[in-house]
């Protein structure tokens, strides 16, 4: 059921999504070229701790105009590693953090010492 409401947010474009969303998108989009940002981070830093899924849901409403102005993914797990599944998505955004500089380890980590915005 949570899937459905999820994958229903994609028909809106991002200007008509609640404030929340547009926070989350502001924080976001600070993320620098070349590094990346934990859900959990983003929900820290965007005013809701406590609330990763939220930054999740988020960036799933995201349109696909919307992509390049929100650098979603430059957002991964707490482990380093990318959250979405082989269809939905992850070779892309491996694709996109490669390009920017970001070394995967051979078991598909991000070395966040490294790559993590503000550590």
């Amino acid at each position: 059921m949570i899937r459905f409401q999820i994958s229903a947010f994609r028909f809106f474009s991002a200007s008509t999504l609640s404030p929340t969303y547009q926070i989350i998108y502001r924080t976001v989009r600070k993320i620098p070229r070349g590094k990346v940002a934990t859900y959990g981070q983003i929900a820290r830093l965007a005013g809701f701790p406590g609330q990763a899924r939220l930054v999740g849901y988020a960036l799933n409403a995201l349109r696909e105009d919307n992509h390049t102005r929100v650098p979603w993914w430059r957002v991964i797990n707490a482990k380093g590693m990318i959250s979405l599944g082989e269809f939905t998505g992850a070779d892309l955004q491996r694709e996109l953090l490669e390009n920017e500089g970001v070394v995967f380890g051979p078991r598909g980590k991000v070395n966040l010492e490294k790559h993590c915005w503000g550590r």
